[in-house]
């Protein structure tokens, strides 16, 4: 592989401005975050008079220590129906990857420190996504929950996807992957499918509280009176209904026989090992792209100068360098995994097309792992681009990319319109992850 040579100018007004706008939209994003943070916190010392953990109390206490969480749709919901301020973005779940007795897992936690933890449609749609993240990837699922469950002002919005929800976990069951469940507080309703769908549950002593109608419901329905222990606490379904796999005597208890369960599952000697570090890190910091990627989105680039920041060595081969120039296509590796790379220096053209349906499907016969960087105004149009057959190449390359069965990863790095965002994979298409 050649070895790309870096054309930026990282001293120059042009690079230090770049740096600084894409700085202030980061910290737009993180501010956006840390409301939600705050907002949690608030709630500190009520959950502290219950003898129960914040929910990012009870994430941490699972993660493995000095381990990394890869947070997953933070901000889903921003101001979106009932969140007015964006105090309550996340839609009431916090999710992302992370390891738990040395295995990838995906976590989810109800965020019951804002809201009750319950559910909007955004936050709704978040779990559908978080569970074809963990199918397509086999990665299990512990779910840390106390939930009041679906937002009842958005009933008709999420009666369908929660019941696909319910599917999926039946799913993910059969298809081996693991679903652990710890039940921290509420899970009422159709919020207790959730645990009663998961593969293990552990019950917290005290605060587990598991039923299909509470107390007062119950009251109304069939004039029976009963406390919701005596409904659904957790001796009750450790004891009697069998419901609870475990029983833990509190919150860090309960966390603590979740990092049991999976550990006890071995899961790492059912998936391939990574070995040892053997590869050599990019010769341009990945710090730069803050200054590399224009933050004029309609000033172009070559995404040459970000593949040398993210390629180890900084290691190419160009496919196809001579046939169309604004479509970028070849082969890297990243922390030593082989990958084929699809970029955009412009519009995509009839011949761009061509070249990355060819590209594509040679990754796919060979199962490297594809990586799409987006940076395009949509397929070439006018009376030359029809002529070049736009339509019968550009649709080529979206059956490329949509037969494709190796792991796809799009990110977004500049404009992504149109029917040209179908062609990078963009999320119709189903990749993996899509990040921007």
């Amino acid at each position: 592989m050649a070895v790309l040579s870096s054309g930026i100018e990282t001293s120059s007004e042009e690079f230090s401005q770049n740096c600084a706008a894409m700085q202030i939209a980061i910290d737009e994003f993180r501010r956006a975050e840390e409301k939600v943070l705050a907002k949690a916190e608030q709630a500190k010392e009520k959950f502290r008079k219950r003898g129960k953990l914040l929910p990012r109390e009870r994430l941490n206490l699972l993660l493995d220590a000095g381990s990394n969480f890869l947070e997953l749709c933070s901000l889903a919901g921003h101001k979106m129906h009932d969140d007015k301020d964006g105090s309550g973005a996340g839609g009431g779940i916090i999710a992302g990857i992370g390891y738990v007795a040395g295995s990838r897992c995906l976590i989810q936690v109800n965020n019951s420190a804002i809201k009750g933890g319950t559910i909007s449609p955004a936050g709704l749609d978040k779990t559908l996504r978080i569970q074809e993240i963990a199918r397509t990837n086999k990665l299990p699922i512990i779910t840390l929950a106390e939930s009041g469950g679906a937002n009842l002002q958005y009933a008709t919005d999420v009666f369908v996807p929660g019941a696909q929800a319910f599917a999926n976990q039946a799913r993910l069951s059969a298809a081996g992957i693991p679903q652990i469940t710890v039940v921290h507080g509420n899970a009422t309703a159709g919020g207790a499918y959730q645990p009663g769908l998961s593969d293990f549950i552990i019950a917290v002593r005290g605060k587990t509280k598991m039923f299909l109608a509470g107390p007062p419901l119950l009251k109304a329905a069939t004039g029976e009176v009963a406390t919701d222990e005596e409904l659904g606490g957790a001796e009750l379904h450790a004891y009697e209904a069998g419901t609870a796999d475990y029983l833990a005597e509190d919150d860090a208890d309960g966390v603590r026989i979740a990092r049991d369960v999976m550990r006890g599952l071995s899961w790492n000697d059912q998936i391939a090992q990574r070995t040892e570090k053997n590869y050599d890190e990019p010769l341009y910091s990945a710090e730069e792209l803050l200054g590399v990627v224009p933050c004029d989105s309609k000033k172009p680039y070559d995404v040459r100068e970000v593949v040398a920041r993210i390629a180890d060595g900084s290691e190419f081969q160009d496919f196809k360098p001579e046939f169309d120039i604004q479509t970028v296509c070849g082969f890297i590796k990243i922390a030593g995994h082989a990958v084929g790379i699809i970029g955009n220096n412009g519009p995509i053209t009839a011949k761009g097309a061509n070249k990355a349906a060819q590209f594509i499907q040679l990754c796919d016969q060979n199962q490297v792992s594809l990586l799409f960087l987006h940076n395009t105004t949509g397929f070439m149009v006018g009376t030359d681009a029809e002529k070049s057959g736009i339509i019968k190449h550009g649709s080529k390359m979206l059956q490329a990319v949509a037969n494709a069965r190796v792991p796809k990863i799009s990110i977004v790095i500049g404009g992504s319109y149109g029917a040209g965002n179908y062609a990078m994979c963009g999320r119709g298409l189903d990749p993996r992850f899509i990040f921007a």
